[in-house]
């Protein structure tokens, strides 16, 4: 439905998201080098080994002999370091992108690598409780990404950014729209179920998850909902000469 392509929102607390850039480095590193999805089809062994598969995480089936490379519990992690081509990736990164460096602007380095595993972990769980009989995999960072969309939102919903709707059209538009739209979509798919490959309720646990981590671990004095200390929203991608 729309790609998110910049925002006017400058850090304060950071001077590089150096953990944000960390993290798309790594996402690419995996799928292009150890995935080989550069160069053809995503390995099965792969995302049977390390994918999250929710009946293998609830006991009710086991993987076939020779591919248990983690404990079950430990796919909960590596899951979201794996995706299914180059669109999955992508989309997943420039979201990310957009978002991740003010969310780790005000939560700090270390406590933003935190929160985006444990955002991944629960959206994982999420869905392990959601089908628990499943023996499809899931994988992909579509679940930790919603919840730093989660921070951004609860965060600087005032801020303007550019984004693709559509995938033609660029509108600048405040982020509580865009990320409303997300979050619609992300509704709608529960309630159809439309798409029973998309791990829906896996992005939903991730975007509470991330609503709820970002308003307990950021930075001491950080207001939520772009509010100054009178109460008053004061988005801050809009500087004196913008006004």
């Amino acid at each position: 439905m729309f790609v998110p392509l910049h925002d006017t929102n400058p850090l304060e607390h950071v001077v590089r998201p150096y953990v944000t850039w960390a993290l798309i480095g790594l996402n690419l590193f995996v799928f292009v080098v150890l995935q080989h999805g550069g160069f053809g089809a995503v390995s099965e062994a792969g995302v049977l080994a390390y994918g999250t598969i929710p009946a293998v995480v609830t006991g009710a089936a086991v993987l076939p002999e020779g591919y248990e490379r983690l404990p079950s519990a430990l796919t909960l992690v590596s899951y979201m370091f794996l995706h299914a081509g180059w669109l999955h990736l992508v989309g997943n990164m420039a979201f990310l992108w957009v978002f991740g460096d003010n969310v780790e602007d005000a939560l700090g380095h270390g406590r933003f690598l935190a929160f985006y595993l444990l955002c991944g972990i629960l959206a994982g769980a999420a869905h392990v409780v959601a089908q628990p009989g499943s023996e499809a995999p899931l994988i992909g960072a579509s679940g930790a990404v919603a919840g730093v969309i989660a921070a951004y939102l609860v965060l600087h919903p005032h801020v303007r950014l550019w984004a693709l709707v559509f995938m033609k059209l660029p509108l600048r538009v405040p982020a509580f729209w865009v990320i409303g739209l997300w979050i619609a979509l992300q509704v709608y798919q529960v309630v159809a179920a439309s798409d029973e490959e998309t791990a829906w309720w896996a992005h939903i646990g991730g975007f509470v998850a991330g609503a709820v981590l970002v308003s307990v671990m950021r930075r001491p004095g950080v207001a939520l909902f772009d509010r100054d200390p009178s109460g008053v929203p004061t988005p801050r991608g809009m500087r004196e000469g913008e006004r």
